[in-house]
């Protein structure tokens, strides 16, 4: 237990820079070009989805939190929302270059959530209707997430770094215990491995509305513990706290039981689909 304590800290240890650089060019991304974003949404409504997933596979989940902000303002349409949703890679990116993953594995994976994005975006702005009501309401990442922006970029990218770090630890050293003493494959039997139910595990981990879901299954999937259909059904739910702030700020809750049904569905389907076809990436 104490070598794989040691294991697990000394990996963690080297992804801290990797991880602090990555969050430092979002956070200077974000902060620059806040409004910037706003204003190019709003002059493409028509081609919102293919806008949305664009913006949405910027790595965190800052973009996810701000896209439900228009949302509920109604600057944004529900396609739109969705399609930045399923494209949001949250933690994945970051931990993905960070571990030093093959450049053709992200590219292909961000690939599939941006191509989801665009289909199934559009799909459900041609189903749904929403009317344009106005709601003043403002909400800023930094509000919720405490991370003091206002008193510096450096600290709230410390902040965000140091929180990453502790979820990955803390993730990484239960799989490691998990696969030291119980084994890689009743890992691999519990996600359903090499099952097509795998998917549905996957979409609902995806559903916790907090980075530590994104951690997870990319830990999961870099272990080899779940298939790349697996995978891709947790990152496609997954857009980090952005559910979290949908549900308290959105007072339509048949609105919010639809976005985060049709999450899933799509996660499941889609995830299911990769495991049918084998896409190995």
């Amino acid at each position: 237990m104490f070598d794989v304590i040691i294991d697990t800290i000394i990996d963690s240890i080297k992804l801290i820079p990797f991880l602090f650089v990555a969050f430092l060019i979002i956070e200077l991304f974000e902060h620059k070009f806040d409004e910037k974003i706003k204003n190019i949404i709003l002059k493409t409504r028509k081609i919102g989805p293919v806008i949305g997933s664009m913006f949405g596979i910027i790595p965190q989940c800052g973009f996810s939190v701000l896209a439900t902000n228009f949302y509920i303002t109604r600057v944004i349409s529900i396609g739109t929302l969705v399609s930045i949703y399923l494209s949001t890679s949250d933690e994945m990116l970051p931990i993905m270059l960070s571990e030093g993953v093959k450049g053709s594995t992200i590219f292909g994976i961000l690939l599939i959530k941006f191509i989801c994005g665009i289909i199934f975006g559009f799909i459900i702005d041609t189903l749904v209707r929403i009317k344009n009501n106005k709601i003043k309401y403002n909400y800023h990442l930094c509000e919720e997430d405490h991370c003091d922006c206002e008193h510096g970029i450096f600290k709230s990218v410390l902040k965000h770094t140091l929180n990453t770090i502790t979820f990955i630890f803390l993730i990484s050293l239960i799989l490691n215990t998990m696969f030291q003493y119980i084994g890689e494959d009743l890992i691999s039997k519990i996600f359903m491995k090499n099952n097509i139910f795998g998917p549905f595990i996957g979409a609902i981990i995806g559903l916790i509305p907090n980075c530590g879901a994104s951690v997870i299954i990319t830990e999961l999937f870099l272990k080899g513990a779940i298939n790349l259909g697996t995978c891709i059904a947790g990152l496609l739910t997954g857009s980090g706290v952005a559910l979290l702030l949908l549900i308290r700020s959105n007072k339509n809750i048949k609105e919010n039981v639809f976005i985060i049904s049709t999450l899933y569905l799509i996660g499941v389907l889609v995830g299911i689909f990769i495991e049918l076809i084998g896409i190995i990436l």
